[in-house]
């Protein structure tokens, strides 16, 4: 049996959630803009305490890792971290842009590819590529949207893109005709397979030197006159 608690504050909707070999047991949401360090700590008392399991019992933790929103990341990983430390738990992370792409070929399946997509601002999106069984074709990276961005993909071979940034390949004028365009959202029934998949090959990550993937470097604007 696993019981693992899973943490997500990578995008703009949080999420705490319990399951149990695989199987989602009790997820509490928030789409409060910039409320996700005010929202991890009480969902995941309520979470537990709703489904009469206390932290001792659990086998791992897993936290949706990046890209993100850089202080969203770290509420995640600082949260999770800190169980796993006072518990003896292992730490589980995964990239967002797994989770999404594990959603979309539930929810979409029969594509030969799926692009999931984060927007970076600008015409720069957080993408990756990966096959209908879960396998990267392209690692996670930041890159800017152009016609050629897939093009070593065979034209036949179809590629499902979603995600906050997939709307700029409209906005652009540069989609391809082998690229199609969804709206989706992963929810704690994906999150839930994946960690127990994880859990099960015992893919964990050092809590030692554990950090968010944040896939670019975040610049702070000073906004003061002088």
């Amino acid at each position: 049996m696993a019981l693992i608690l899973h943490i997500d504050t990578a995008l703009e909707k949080a999420s705490v959630g319990v399951s149990k070999d695989g199987v989602l047991l009790r997820e509490l949401t928030s789409s409060v803009p910039n409320a996700h360090a005010a929202f991890v700590q009480p969902a995941i008392q309520e979470v537990m305490e709703s489904q009469q399991i206390g932290l001792e019992r659990l086998d791992a933790v897993g936290v949706v890792s990046g890209p993100g929103s850089y202080t969203g990341l770290r509420v995640g990983m600082a949260s999770a971290k800190g169980i796993c430390y006072a518990l003896k738990k292992p730490l589980i992370g995964i990239c967002t842009l797994e989770v999404m792409t594990c959603a979309a070929i539930d929810l979409f399946p029969g594509f030969d590819y799926y692009a999931p997509m984060i927007d970076a601002r600008r015409m720069e999106v957080f993408t990756a590529l990966y096959n209908a069984r879960l396998e990267p074709r392209i690692d996670p990276s930041p890159v800017i949207l152009s016609p050629d961005l897939f093009l070593d993909v065979n034209s036949k071979q179809k590629i499902l893109c979603f995600g906050s940034g997939s709307s700029k390949w409209e906005k652009g004028q540069i989609l391809n005709k082998n690229i199609s365009l969804v709206d989706l959202d992963y929810n704690g029934i994906h999150l839930a397979q994946l960690f127990f998949t994880f859990y099960g090959k015992n893919n964990f990550i050092d809590l030692a030197y554990s950090e968010p993937l944040y896939l670019k470097d975040f610049y702070f604007r000073n906004t003061e006159k002088g």
